[in-house]
Formats: C-alpha cells, structure tokens, sequence
C-alpha cells in the first residue's frame, strides 16, 4: 500500500511538472508496471517488447543458449573480419546514416544528439563502440552499447546491408557480452516491434519482456484528425 501511494505522489508530481506540449510520448523502463496515475490524467498505454538476457555472468554459458544459426554466424564473422573498440562518433553516425540509404531510409536522430549521447557515455565510462573491418577496411557493423550499475542496452547498431550475410553483427553482440559479463548482470536488446528484428534478438537467448509506451494527445489539429480517422475506419468495416 505505502509503495502504491509512493508512486502515486511521485508520477502525479512528474505530469504537474511536464512543459506545455501538443503530444508527449515516453517509453519506461520494464521494471516500471504501474501507469494508473498517467490513466487518469488522460494518458494512453500501448505495451511494447524487448529482449532481455537476465544472467550474463558467465559468457560461456550465455553462448551455449545461442541458437544454432547464431553460433554459425559467430563462427563465420571470425574468419572475415576483425573487432574493434571505441570506433569515432563521426564514423559510427555516417555509417548508420549510409546504411540506412542504401535501404531507402533516413536516419532518425540528428548527429548532435547523438555526439552528445556518445560522449556522455564515454565520459561516464558507461558505454563503448563495438565495430568489426574486413581485411580491406569495409565496415560491416558496429553497436554502440551503454550502461549502468545493472544492466547494458544495445542502444544502437548499423549493419550494412552489402555485408549482412557476414554474420558481423551476431559476433558483436557476443563479443559485447564477454567484455561486460564482468561489469553488469542484464543485456537488454532495447526490443523492436519489426518481426525480423525479434526473431533475430530471440534467437540470442534471449527473453521476450513488456514494457509501457505512455503518451497524450493535446493538438485539436491531430485529435479532430483521428477522430476523422476513426469515423472513416467504422465506416470501411
């Protein structure tokens, strides 16, 4: 009872304090359950996944619970390209930026917010650049994966797409969790929605788990807008 009023008072406290917004939307940590407060403020929640290897103590032993296909890209990547720690903020950002045009897309986060997120990390001794070069110098992946006492995120990767096949990336995320089984006990995928993606993170082990997307709403241009949405749909059915 003490906890439930507990958090009641603190997450009340957070949206009296919230700036003036047209739409706020926030994803919260897995172990945050309780999102009653922002229900009757007016919030909606939509339940995201991620995986997440609870035990990374043993490296060793994480492997083993690889599944088949991943232990075979580990085993490939070994015979093509080499590893590296600390790839620069610049090159890290414009590799995921071309990566991402040679799918069609366009990077989501512009390069200072991520220069600021790199040194922030670096700074902190709270996060490190992972990336692997064939023998001539072609980038085939890299993640920048963060940290705090408990648990590491695999905040940000880029693979490019010319050498997806590599098995690059799959022997990053376990060279990761060799050189932090010793520093945190959590690895958590920071989840995806995108089918290929989850069955990819899966396939390390590792354990589906919920989490909150909490946003509102308070545009009248994008709620009349909805609204027309929802009328045009109820109208299709």
């Amino acid at each position: 009872m003490a906890k439930l009023s507990y958090e009641k008072d603190i997450m009340t406290e957070i949206i009296n304090r919230l700036p003036d917004y047209d739409f706020f939307c926030v994803r919260f940590d897995h172990r945050y359950t309780n999102w009653l407060p922002f229900y009757w403020q007016g919030f909606s929640q939509t339940t995201r996944y991620t995986y997440i290897i609870d035990d990374i103590s043993d490296a060793k032993a994480v492997y083993q619970n690889f599944d088949r296909s991943k232990k075979k890209n580990i085993k490939k990547a070994r015979g093509l390209v080499e590893v590296g720690f600390d790839l620069p903020c610049g090159d890290f950002y414009e590799n995921h930026r071309m990566t991402l045009e040679k799918q069609e897309k366009k990077i989501s986060y512009p390069f200072a917010i991520f220069r600021n997120i790199y040194e922030a990390a670096y700074r902190e001794g709270q996060g490190r650049a992972i990336y692997c070069r064939d023998k001539h110098g072609n980038l085939h992946a890299a993640h920048l994966v963060v940290w705090d006492r408990t648990s590491a995120f695999d905040l940000i990767s880029t693979i490019d797409p010319d050498y997806r096949d590599s098995g690059a990336s799959s022997m990053l995320v376990y060279e990761m969790i060799k050189y932090l089984s010793g520093k945190v006990r959590i690895f958590d995928f920071e989840g995806s929605m995108i089918e290929g993606v989850e069955n990819s993170f899966r396939k390390f082990g590792a354990g589906q788990t919920p989490y909150f997307q909490i946003c509102r709403n308070k545009s009248k241009r994008v709620i009349f807008l909805n609204g027309l949405k929802d009328i045009w749909d109820g109208l299709c059915r």
